[in-house]
């Protein structure tokens, strides 16, 4: 196998990284209201717990970089912490979303088990600081303007307020003018770094402001970028899931939709268990 990361553990039950199994951060992109977060929400962690896939659920309380002015932000700090509150309460899943401020850090701690630093602040030393000191489990995106190898400086950051909860996201580079672009070298290069590596398959293929005012996509290319980050040692998946997307109030077009969930996740287990069989205990290489 590829490097083994350290184990994760979240609410002293579930175990992420290690040999555990294959996780899945996942949820729409943005709280749109209650009732559809709590839809999603139940219909995931339904076909998680069938497939034996720990998960995450994530949706974003504000999304405070969108592409222009007028885009829907989401219900704000407050109303939107309160509703992924009763979620983890009343489907007993941990809960994810991301911060922007220091300012928000410590409400947020207060209710979310991940802790998520955006791609576009991934170097903010602040920020990471004050997030870290929460001892929650702090996902970092990797920024698209960074190697995976600087990511050694952004652990540093975290590590350096004794907290070691960390979960490397790799989300794509920039390539040109509004296209991203999976190196798929970035997953081994993480991994080396001791921590759980996951490979966000939904903002890998995000053209960002590709629409003008919104951000593009290829939702098609979902799977095929899960599967190459998985090939190569992905602890987790992230994937913005939506059961209509194109109706969804962000990321409608780099969003997998929730009827295709199942078989999804069923091809990303049986691909994960083959690459655990191909590689050598031991060895970088292929058995023979």
């Amino acid at each position: 196998m590829p490097t083994v990361s350290r184990k994760i553990v979240i609410n002293k039950k579930i175990q992420l990284g290690g040999s555990n199994p294959l996780f899945l951060i996942g949820g729409p992109c943005v709280i749109e209201n209650k009732a559809h977060a709590f839809f999603m929400a139940k219909e995931i962690k339904d076909v998680c717990e069938s497939l034996q896939v720990p998960f995450i659920f994530k949706s974003s309380y504000d999304k405070a970089n969108r592409s222009s002015l007028e885009s829907f932000r989401g219900p704000g700090l407050s109303e939107g912490l309160e509703i992924l509150s009763l979620i983890r309460d009343e489907y007993e899943i941990p809960v994810l979303s991301d911060v922007h401020s220091i300012e928000q850090i410590d409400k947020a701690a207060e209710i979310l088990d991940v802790i998520q630093i955006p791609a576009f602040l991934c170097r903010q030393t602040d920020l990471l600081v004050a997030a870290a000191k929460t001892q929650r489990v702090i996902n970092i995106k990797k920024g698209p303007f960074l190697s995976p190898g600087e990511m050694s400086n952004v652990v540093d950051k975290i590590i350096s307020s004794g907290n070691e909860n960390i979960i490397l996201t790799e989300r794509g580079a920039s390539f040109g003018y509004n296209n991203l672009v999976f190196d798929i070298r970035s997953i081994p290069i993480m991994k080396k770094l001791g921590f759980p590596v996951v490979i966000d398959a939904s903002h890998s293929v995000q053209k960002p402001g590709g629409e003008g005012t919104y951000s593009g996509g290829d939702a098609d290319f979902i799977p095929f970028v899960a599967k190459a980050g998985i090939s190569v040692g992905a602890d987790g998946i992230f994937v913005e899931i939506h059961d209509n997307p194109s109706q969804a109030l962000s990321d409608k077009q780099n969003s997998l939709i929730l009827k295709e969930l199942r078989g999804f996740l069923s091809q990303m287990i049986k691909l994960r268990s083959a690459v655990e069989e191909a590689f050598t205990i031991n060895s970088i290489g292929f058995k023979t």
